[in-house]
């Protein structure tokens, strides 16, 4: 009889031993391909029953969440949604995420080992973290005095903290409410549809994922390099400038919308944007000088992130004399997004030094404590400080006196640069108005904000629209809105 426990015994054990292997191998080597099945709902069903985190602004959170009772509980929600929708992103039960809502989504969903106080106990209890919180570095009201001067026209602003890179606004229009497509409905689906048809692009983020020719604001860096090459010593000689200009190897003209080109001398050909001074300077400045002026100022440079990707800014190194000088006036295939002609005002108003743009100051925890912080940001030399200085010589004269006279602020010191880019077939199509500048209060060491506007305005006569007429009253209003505000720290 105990032959028969004993065998009974060990077969149980065996079978207990099998039970064992079954379940390591399933949980273990198996366990990973199950989670990722698009048939397991659970991943989702328990990335939902929680709260998201929140996105702050100024110190107010501009999303929150809301408890739907449904199996995917908690449901995104947006505060001023098409306000900040170029900033946030949308977080979707059914479409995923973008923008912060995507690259800072593991601290928003609670996935973050950062957010656990003891990681290793919550991977073995599967235990999930309550969202975590993303600072951002924007500025309230820049934000919205960018989103309110660019109204119904399409186009973006970026305006950037100079001596950090804080990106205190990102305005692109026309937006769109994120809320819209949060759930999981027919509703959502129909919203998402019309959004991608609209052939106007409301979820096209024009300030960092859109490239325009940058028309005559990228003269500013085309200055920058003759000045560093020793080519101008005098803003005010004249120089050896035809109008009009023959491009090299070729029977095509350049000529000048301003009068007074010939031999201008910089100072004049800066404030009245003469096209052949700056096209015969890239000319005599030379293609390898030219490609690394633009690359310092961040020009082809495909790995910049604040923390979501951003379109790179191209300025081509392959070409003859004829399409560099094209090119260092803004046209033929040089194309930069708002952000990036930003970053080229900020660094004139920085003594020739650009800080890498961010738009992330912090992460929390939810009851506020620390995981991480943006830190002190890589800084580069792109031009020399006495280049920089007169620059912004030229900037403000630009301003005083020049085609920018529509963004000068009682009281502060502004510098801007103007810019009607060309662009379709015969340059038959509604330019592109740009307006770079800085400004610098009263009272301040340096100056405190660098912005660049860029507006297509498909509905004005083509005779009308211009970066000075059109743009530089957005970029006036955003600086004000900085300048009223108490500097960051």
């Amino acid at each position: 009889m105990s032959r028969y426990i004993r065998h009974a015994a060990a077969f149980c054990v065996l079978l207990l031993g099998a039970l064992l292997v079954n379940t390591a191998w399933l949980q273990v080597l198996q366990g990973p391909s199950y989670g990722g099945n698009p048939a397991n709902r659970r991943p989702t069903i328990a990335r939902y029953e929680q709260p998201r985190g929140q996105i702050l602004v100024g110190g107010r959170a501009v999303t929150g969440s809301r408890d739907t009772g449904e199996q995917l509980r908690y449901e995104r929600t947006y505060t001023d949604g098409p306000l900040y929708a170029p900033v946030t992103g949308f977080a979707s039960q059914r479409y995923g995420t973008t923008f912060l809502e995507h690259a800072e989504d593991r601290v928003l969903a609670g996935t973050d080992p950062m957010l656990a106080g003891f990681p290793l106990w919550n991977d073995f209890t599967r235990a999930q973290s309550p969202g975590g919180n993303v600072v951002t570095t924007l500025d309230p009201a820049a934000q919205r005095a960018a989103f309110q001067g660019l109204g119904t026209r399409k186009g973006a602003v970026v305006a950037i903290e100079p001596a950090t890179g804080r990106i205190l606004a990102m305005a692109s229009t026309p937006s769109f409410d994120p809320a819209e497509l949060s759930g999981n409905g027919p509703a959502v689906a129909a919203a998402w549809a019309r959004l991608n048809d609209d052939p106007e692009k409301p979820m096209l983020n024009r300030a960092v994922r859109q490239t325009y020719p940058p028309g005559s604001t990228f003269k500013v860096i085309t200055a920058a390099a003759a000045l560093d090459a020793g080519l101008i010593t005098d803003l005010d000689a004249p120089t050896d400038s035809p109008d009009p200009y023959r491009l090299p190897g070729t029977r095509t003209s350049l000529a000048n919308e301003a009068e007074g080109c010939e031999n201008a001398s910089l100072r004049y050909a800066f404030e009245w944007s003469c096209n052949t001074v700056f096209a015969k300077l890239a000319v005599d400045v030379g293609v390898d000088r030219m490609r690394e002026a633009a690359r310092g100022f961040g020009f082809n440079d495909k790995e910049l992130r604040i923390p979501f990707s951003v379109a790179p800014s191209t300025f081509d190194t392959h070409v003859d004399r004829a399409q560099l000088a094209l090119s260092s006036i803004g046209q033929y295939n040089t194309r930069a997004t708002p952000l990036q002609m930003a970053m080229v005002a900020a660094a004139v108003a920085n003594d020739g030094q650009v800080r890498a743009p961010y738009l992330v100051e912090r992460t929390t925890r939810r009851g506020g404590s620390l995981v991480s912080a943006a830190g002190s940001r890589p800084l580069r030399q792109v031009m020399r400080p006495t280049t920089a200085a007169r620059l912004r010589e030229l900037m403000c004269d630009v301003v005083a006196d020049g085609t920018g006279h529509n963004a000068a602020i009682p009281g502060a010191t502004v510098g801007g640069k103007t810019g009607t880019a060309q662009h379709g077939l015969g340059n038959a199509g509604t330019p592109y108005a740009w307006f770079v500048s800085w400004a610098q209060g009263r009272d301040d060491m340096d100056p405190r904000v660098a912005v660049a506007v860029v507006v297509e305005d498909a509905s004005a006569r083509r005779g009308d629209i211009s970066g000075g007429g059109t743009a530089a009253p957005i970029a006036k209003a955003v600086m004000e809105a900085v300048l009223r505000s108490r500097p960051a720290g």
